[in-house]
Parts: C-alpha cells; sequence; structure tokens
C-alpha cells in the first residue's frame, strides 16, 4: 500500500504526464477523417445519438451533454439499454456516434447494424483503427493510446480521457461549423452562473410604466417630480412618436441648479442631455454594464433600431444578477 507522499506525488506526475501526451497524441495524428465527420454532423436534422458501454459510455453522457449544449441536439444511447427497446429513440434523421476502446463491444456493433439499416450515418471513435467498428462506420476518429495510465493496465484512464478529448473537438469544431453565437449559447443556459452571465437587456430592463418619460415641453418641476417617482436618477424625453430625443439625470439637475438662476422655469428640451447613451435590448447585459462602467453612467435607455424608447436598464438591477 501506497504511504510515502513522495511515491504519492509521484504517481500523480505519471498519470498526468500519461494523459496530456496521449491527448497531444490526438492532435497530431488528426487527417481528414476528422472534418469529414464534423460535415457529417453539421448536416444532421435531428438528433445525433452517442453511444456506449461500460466507462466509454460515462463519457458518451459529457460528450452528448456538451453538443447539446454548443447547437447540436444529442443524447446518450446507452448501447445495452437499445438492445432492448431503446433504439426507438433513433430517429429517420439521426447521425450515431459510437464509442468503443476495442471497437468490437458486441453492444456497440449491433448498434452499428441497426444504423445502417436504417441508413444513418455512423461516426466511430475507436482505439483500434482495424476494428470491425472503426471499418464499417462511415467515418472513424482514431483514438487509439499506447498504454492506460493504470500500472495494471486495466482501468480506463488514458483512453477515456483521449476519447473525451476527441468529442471535446468535435463539439467545438461543429459549433464553430454552424455558425453557433454567444447569443445561441445564452438561449440554452437560461440558468446558473452562465445564465446570468448571458442574460439579455431586454430581460433586465423597466418598461411598461416604468420608464420614466417625459416630453421636450414638460416644464422641469414636473420633470423632477417624474423623476422622483420613477427612482431611477433620470427621464427620458421623448416625442411624440416616443422616439428618444435625450435624458436628464440627476448630473444634469445639479448641473442646472448651479448655472440657472431659474430652473424651473424652463422645459425638458432645453435642459437635456441631446446625445444620450442608449443600448439594444437584444444585448448582452454583461454588455450594457461595461458601457456604464466606461462611461461612469449608471443607466442606459434601451431603444429599437428606429430609436423608439423600450425601456431603462439601470446599474442596480445588473449588479442584482450577480453576474460577476
Amino acid at each position: 500500500m501506497i504511504s510515502d507522499s513522495d511515491t504519492v506525488l509521484a504517481t500523480a506526475i505519471r498519470v498526468l504526464k500519461s494523459e496530456a501526451e496521449a491527448v497531444g497524441d490526438l492532435a497530431r495524428r488528426l487527417d481528414v477523417s476528422f472534418p469529414r465527420a464534423v460535415e457529417i454532423a453539421a448536416a444532421c436534422t435531428g438528433k445525433i445519438a452517442v453511444a456506449g458501454m461500460g466507462k466509454s459510455g460515462i463519457i458518451c453522457k459529457k460528450i452528448a451533454a456538451t453538443l447539446s449544449s454548443t447547437g447540436s441536439p444529442a443524447i446518450f444511447l446507452h448501447a445495452a439499454d437499445a438492445m432492448h427497446g431503446d433504439l426507438g429513440l433513433l430517429g429517420p434523421h439521426d447521425v450515431v456516434v459510437a464509442l468503443s476502446k476495442s471497437g468490437e463491444t458486441e453492444e456497440i456493433l449491433q448498434i452499428l447494424n441497426v444504423a445502417k439499416r436504417l441508413g444513418l450515418p455512423v461516426i466511430s471513435m475507436s482505439g483500434d483503427p482495424g476494428s470491425t467498428l472503426a471499418r464499417h462506420a462511415d467515418v472513424n476518429l482514431d483514438v487509439s493510446v499506447p498504454e492506460e495510465a493504470c500500472l495494471l493496465g486495466l482501468a480506463p484512464t488514458t483512453s477515456t480521457t483521449a476519447t473525451l478529448a476527441m468529442g471535446d473537438a468535435l463539439a467545438i469544431a461543429l459549433m464553430e461549423r454552424k455558425g453557433f453565437r454567444i447569443e445561441d449559447f445564452a438561449s440554452v443556459h437560461p440558468a446558473g452562473a452562465i445564465g446570468k452571465k448571458l442574460l439579455r437587456v431586454e430581460e433586465l430592463m423597466h418598461q411598461g410604466e416604468a420608464i420614466p418619460r417625459v416630453l421636450e415641453t414638460t416644464p422641469m418641476s414636473e420633470v423632477i417630480y417624474e423623476m422622483s417617482r420613477k427612482g431611477l436618477g433620470m427621464t427620458t424625453v421623448a416625442s411624440e412618436e416616443d422616439k428618444l430625443l435625450g435624458v436628464i439625470s440627476d448630473g444634469d439637475l445639479r448641473r442646472l441648479l448651479q448655472k440657472s438662476p431659474a430652473p424651473l422655469k424652463l422645459v425638458a428640451g432645453e435642459c437635456m442631455t441631446r446625445t444620450p447613451q442608449s443600448i439594444s435590448g437584444r444585448d448582452l447585459a454583461t454588455a450594457a454594464l461595461a458601457r456604464m462602467e466606461e462611461l461612469k453612467i449608471t443607466s442606459l435607455v434601451v431603444v429599437d433600431p428606429a430609436g423608439t424608447i423600450l425601456g431603462v436598464v439601470h446599474i442596480h438591477d445588473l449588479w442584482r444578477t450577480q453576474m460577476f
């Protein structure tokens, strides 16, 4: 039994180096098979079924999850369960990605046969390029490794790491091939830390009656009341058609009081900032926060392409999301 700390550290270093070298070797061995696999997956109009057994099955779950979260709907198909009814999950427009270190796993070969009978493309990831699975798949991605990190050569370690890395490479290449954008990523990650960072401005803005709004002809006494009532430290100045003409902020009021002997005799159009900062509702909230911090302001007016006022987003709304 290992008890010496130096020995333990040496084991950890050996395992990490072994797995890192295996992944590096994959990169050096990549050939035309990889872009062919990406094109097959990109042409899929159904879902990608990632099939495997045992430890490979666990890797399949991660690959399927990564594909789904990057714009390519995917499922994990347990090879044993597939033989007992789960093959019904496969549809006529699907693609099968089959994982097997040996390339001879009986259940995986049965899925291969069914996929061929249904006319479904098959991408294999096998540790033996000469195996039955590799030879009969439409394209094989070679994930072979010289040895496992386990000294007994029994526990799948280096081989599963290599397969997972290849799955990540396929998912990210496919994401870029399909033009998957950060906005698309936001739509499939609505919750958690990622979801907070990918919120859109339109999800956080004050809208409708909550928007502070006055006209150019509104007396400054009413402007101050509107700003106080809405509590955002500013008000928009709008045309009769609700187009954004300007804004009046708390800072504008302070400067007005310093330089005007009779500020309450003025109207909004005489006191507003005529070059207001605005943003699209489709922009990410993180972009709005960056703009406010850069310009040292606390609010942005949300407008459509025609300049119509849609809302106001305040820096406090962004802070409350804990997106940073």
